[in-house]
């Protein structure tokens, strides 16, 4: 349905989350190495709790992997040097959206291979630097998932 990528993620409580939050939503989870944790980590899978098995993870060796990968979907960069709101794009089954590290963001030389219309926010108020990752991967997922009609949702 929709992939959510993960570009070299630190916090394991955050993809915790996020793994948890795929196996509820069906969407496919990317790892981009190098990750800042083991995949076995305890806090990782506290915070998934018991979910990992019903998650789809796909851990990618570097970005060209992971995007070589992706090449026939949509990817978006979400960051907050977006000028284009998350809410005012329509997405479509099989978009990707692309999250940075939690301390830096997504890379700039990254970043700017991707064209303005494919960088998207979530909106704050002035003055604040960002979102917790996993918070902001929530509003996302579940802003495209709407979009779609909520398929196999209850």
């Amino acid at each position: 349905m929709f992939n959510i990528i993960l570009h070299q993620p630190e916090i394991p409580p955050n993809t915790g989350n996020i793994i948890r939050l795929c196996a509820n939503t069906g969407i496919q989870l990317h790892l981009v190495k190098p990750l800042g944790f083991p995949l076995q980590d305890k806090q990782l899978l506290r915070a998934g709790l018991d979910y990992h098995e019903f998650a789809r993870i796909k851990v990618h060796e570097n970005w060209l992997n992971c995007s070589q990968n992706l090449q026939e979907h949509r990817v978006f960069a979400v960051t907050t040097k977006g000028k284009q709101r998350y809410d005012k794009v329509t997405y479509a089954a099989g978009d990707a959206f692309l999250f940075g590290a939690e301390s830096c963001g997504l890379p700039m030389q990254l970043l700017e291979t991707f064209p303005e219309s494919r960088r998207i926010r979530v909106p704050m108020v002035a003055a604040s630097r960002s979102l917790n990752l996993s918070n902001a991967v929530a509003i996302i997922a579940y802003e495209a998932w709407r979009q779609a009609g909520f398929p196999s949702g209850q």
